[in-house]
């Protein structure tokens, strides 16, 4: 697998999400053992970008990608991030006192002495960016953290983080059907400033594949699958987007390719400084991800595939108001 930089750090053109595979985010995940040889089946075809949170299970998942990459830790960039309560009320807490505990009880999670890719999980408005990212500053001067990154701020903390500790990545949710960040600023920002984006969800939460029924909300348990009160799962905006999956269903199959290899080539198409991580905890669905390498778009293919997707209205929010709430707020 080629790789790409997000700013200084090199990294596969492709990463692997870990959130999936522990359950409370997308369902109730897989178990242990199928967790660490989807982890392990991603390093062994070409995948060296792994990421995680310490919010993820809560903590299992740091724990179970520290166990699958324990033997091969130095050929790979493990991402992870802190910021969020981890009391069930959807909070945050970035207080630089909290931020260096949490990341000793990572590394050792991690089973690692340095993470690769520190990422602050959602800004935090009670505390400074400056502090946020001054506290990472001193975890890198002592080598426990590498590189810096935020998910989910806004163009203008951006530069302010920026201005303190060099960001290395940015990751915000960014798909063919949702394309806020080339709207709002944020991967403007990025290529001015040399830093690397991250999309996560790059198949649109599982809805870009195409395989979802529309009543799909309907067996989403809402204690362990966030979307079940997503907009973007609602029987009716299921079915008014269907457009898109059919458009995408066309297209992918003049490039001998299917839709979600098509979004997640198209992602790739569009900087060399972006690197999707999409995640699955079924090796058959692994697999047919990383067959996106095999697809090349020419500038002609991107740009039917844009005057294509200009023709549909894309309905549904990605979130619902509470997590919204958290988005690039400053």
């Amino acid at each position: 697998m080629k790789t790409r930089k997000l700013g200084s750090l090199e990294v596969s053109e492709l990463g692997f999400g870990n959130m999936g595979l522990s359950g409370g985010h997308y369902g109730p995940g897989v178990d242990r053992a199928q967790g660490i040889r989807v982890i392990r089946d991603a390093y062994e075809h070409g995948v060296r970008f792994f990421d995680t949170a310490e919010v993820y299970g809560p903590y299992v998942n740091e724990e179970l990608v520290g166990e699958a990459l324990a033997p091969v830790r130095d050929q790979v960039k493990i991402a992870t991030k802190f910021g969020f309560k981890i009391d069930g009320t959807n909070g945050l807490d970035s207080r630089p006192e909290r931020i260096r505990r949490v990341v000793e009880e990572s590394l050792k999670r991690l089973k690692t002495d340095r993470i690769d890719l520190y990422y602050q999980h959602r800004v935090d408005l009670t505390v400074p960016i400056e502090d946020v990212a001054g506290t990472v500053k001193d975890l890198i001067r002592q080598g426990k953290v590498l590189h810096f990154g935020l998910s989910e701020p806004s163009a203008r903390t951006i530069r302010r983080a920026h201005a303190v500790q060099p960001v290395t990545a940015i990751q915000t949710e960014y798909s063919l059907i949702d394309r806020a960040p080339e709207h709002n600023g944020v991967l403007q920002t990025c290529e001015e400033l040399g830093i690397g984006f991250v999309p996560w969800g790059p198949l649109g939460q599982g809805f870009l594949p195409g395989t979802m029924k529309l009543d799909v909300q309907s067996s989403m348990d809402p204690k362990n699958d966030l979307r079940a009160t997503f907009p973007r799962f609602s029987p009716l905006v299921m079915k008014n987007n269907q457009t898109i999956i059919d458009f995408l269903r066309t297209f992918s199959a003049k490039k001998n390719a299917t839709p979600a290899q098509l979004a997640l080539a198209w992602l790739m198409a569009q900087k060399p400084w972006i690197v999707p991580i999409p995640g699955t905890g079924n090796l058959e669905h692994l697999r047919e991800n990383l067959g996106a390498f095999d697809v090349q778009l020419s500038p002609a293919d991107l740009r039917e595939i844009e005057t294509g997707l200009a023709r549909f209205e894309i309905y549904g929010g990605r979130m619902d108001a509470r997590q919204m709430a958290q988005i690039g707020q400053d």
